[in-house]
């Protein structure tokens, strides 16, 4: 008998040594597994409380909870989540009273990191309506583009970017849109058709709390706003061509989303550094909206300087910050100092961070736990390297997985397809191999698409993958699992890139060069660069018959009509460009052959910042690949 107890008693206290020797990452395990468990929890009393109850009211709960506390630190100016309360509440009643915004209407908002994007989003959601976040680095046709498939009603740009907007106000009166000016004063703005929203107009309404009942149409399903970027803005996460799709985000989506920053570690007491751009789901879901959620200190800065990132962060005492990969080359990249450890920052939550860069960036700056996730805007899938293993997207899960069925499937990359079996269903690849990662579309994990783009969206869903009738998300991204569970961004499918953080429509970049007078064809992709996230921006041109190439008008139009990180840094000169079959096949072999003069016989030419396209040498490209030459 007491032999017996004696060995279960062992075997009892051997248990736990058994179950690390066989899964190591146990214990974060578990953790993970409870934190997803209270999520999923919470989500079901959301989808069941009656009347809905949306991130606003989260917000509200906040506001009541601690009206005093800081919610958004932008530089010398602070505002208590009281104070945020109230200037929605102003807003909310200026946006109705003077430009007749009503529930159920699409608002479009133009204008860069300012605390005046979260008054207004909390403005529009207390009437009821769906904000449209706009890139405000795009211009003309991009610009008309977006607010043709949002199907806006209201425009509210920043003064800084009213020349932007006065480009396009002919179409946008075309289409009965309502464009006003935030923050000039009535008498400084006489263009026809733009319309201002001063400061003292919206000083002088209640800041008392709203009717419920002018959002009372809202429902888990509703959007709540419309985002042009990927969630995750510096790894490849959409399937993309041509110009910006506008991806619908529901009510159900932001919460999900914004879930982000419970399920890093992050705390109500903790002060998160958000300087990536609001218009990016990254910064506005993740940060402010997960702010929101966990009731937590926004310390907002308009745009990223890495001078002056750590000074920031031991100002305000900042403990968590957010970032995309390309950031972190920067703060590397930087001169060092003595006091690079001297922070109060523990956790970093972002994506796209090569493993290289991850390594150094600890041994740089100090032991700070990386939250590496991924994700798309519209996808139905995220995953979460909660463990923090070096260079992975994410790690495997049973509950994550039964909860949002996923796959790596075989992806012929020569014809543009999943490779079926002889039943005509894909074929999942082993662990250790790379797949193309699909997700199936669920009602606990849904798929709402593309703004008033019922084709983009169709082309998204993939049918029959494994049965007859079954519906899959298809992220267009090509991943690796390790046989521990550890899951690895390899490359993405799509003919766009990303660069400086940004998606680059390869489609709109090929249509404004052939609009150069000497370019009669043009093709447009990325290549990749050592040292740099994503790829830069390349372009293969054939020139008219009796021309030459053009420089100084290719960079005048470039200028004019592409933001900077979207102009070709690249373009080589050929005599003809179908010479390798189909154009996916081309641009393919044109990619590999990168930028290298030795590689090629075509005439090259390199966008240099001061003197614009000029020949490329060898002697350029070994200083652009040692990084001599910054890009």
């Amino acid at each position: 008998m007491y032999v017996l107890l004696y060995t279960i008693l062992a075997g009892l206290a051997i248990l736990p040594l058994v179950l690390y020797l066989r899964n190591p990452y146990l214990m974060q395990d578990l953790r993970y597994t409870v934190t997803c468990i209270v999520l999923g929890f919470r989500m079901n009393r959301i989808k069941r409380s009656k009347p809905f109850y949306s991130m606003l009211d989260c917000f509200l709960d906040k506001v009541n909870k601690h009206p005093n506390k800081q919610f958004i630190v932008f530089e010398k100016s602070s505002y208590t989540y009281r104070d945020v309360d109230k200037q929605s509440n102003k807003l909310a009643r200026a946006l109705s009273q003077h430009a007749g915004v009503k529930e159920g209407d699409t608002v479009a908002l133009f204008m860069g990191n300012e605390p005046m994007y979260m008054f207004i989003w909390l403005a529009l959601a207390k009437l009821g309506c769906t904000a449209a976040l706009l890139n405000y680095n795009i211009r003309s046709k991009s610009l008309l583009h977006c607010f043709t498939c949002c199907r806006t009603n209201v425009l509210l740009a920043a003064s800084e970017l009213r020349g932007a907007v006065e480009e396009v106000l002919p179409t946008l009166r075309e289409q009965s849109v309502s464009v006003f000016v935030l923050g000039e004063e009535e008498e400084k703005c006489v263009t026809k058709g733009l319309n201002t929203l001063s400061s003292s107009r919206i000083k002088q309404y209640s800041d008392q709390p709203l009717d419920p009942q002018l959002r009372s149409k809202v429902t888990l399903k509703s959007p709540i706003y419309i985002s042009h970027d990927s969630l995750f803005p510096a790894l490849p996460g959409v399937l993309s061509s041509g110009l910006p799709k506008a991806a619908v985000i529901t009510h159900e989506r932001l919460y999900k989303a914004s879930s982000m920053q419970a399920i890093s570690g992050v705390a109500s007491d903790d002060v998160i550094y958000i300087y990536l751009p609001l218009y990016h789901a990254s910064g506005f879901v993740i940060g402010l909206a997960g702010a929101i959620e966990r009731g937590n200190t926004v310390v907002l800065r308009c745009k990223f300087s890495a001078s002056n990132f750590w000074d920031d962060c031991r100002k305000h005492k900042v403990t968590v910050i957010q970032y995309i990969g390309e950031i972190m080359r920067y703060l590397c990249n930087s001169p060092k100092k003595d006091n690079d450890r001297h922070h109060k920052v523990r956790l970093a939550l972002g994506n796209g961070l090569r493993a290289g860069t991850w390594s150094e960036f600890l041994q740089r700056f100090g032991d700070i736990r990386v939250s590496e996730c991924y994700g798309a805007t519209e996808g139905n899938i995220i995953f979460v390297n909660y463990i923090g293993k070096v260079g992975a997207i994410g790690k495997e899960h049973f509950l994550h997985k039964a909860s949002f069925p996923y796959a790596l499937i075989q992806y012929d990359t020569e014809r543009e397809e999943p490779v079926k079996d002889s039943r005509g269903f894909c074929i999942k690849v082993p662990k250790g191999e790379t797949g193309l990662l699909v997700a199936k579309i669920t009602a606990q994990a849904p798929f709402s698409g593309y703004a008033n783009n019922q084709q983009q969206t169709d082309r998204k869903k993939l049918r029959d993958v494994f049965v007859k009738g079954d519906l899959y998300f298809n992220s267009g991204d090509l991943l690796r699992i390790d046989h521990e569970g550890f899951i690895y961004f390899m490359d993405r499918i799509s003919e766009n890139f990303r660069w400086k953080g940004e998606s680059v429509a390869t489609t709109e970049v090929t249509e404004h060069l052939i609009m150069v007078e000497c370019i009669e064809e043009a093709k447009a992709y990325g290549v990749k660069v050592p040292g740099y996230e994503g790829r830069v921006g390349m372009a293969a041109v054939k020139l008219k018959d009796d021309m030459e190439f053009d420089s100084k008008a290719t960079l005048e139009h470039v200028k004019t009509c592409l933001p900077s990180y979207a102009r070709p840094r690249f373009i080589r000169i050929q005599n003809s460009l179908a010479v390798t079959g189909t154009f996916k096949q081309m641009k393919v072999k044109l990619a590999e052959e990168g930028f290298n003069p030795s590689v090629m016989q075509d005439r090259l030419y390199f966008l240099e910042d001061s003197k614009g396209y000029i020949p490329m040498t060898q002697e350029m490209y070994h200083s652009i690949s040692d990084g001599k030459i910054h890009l």
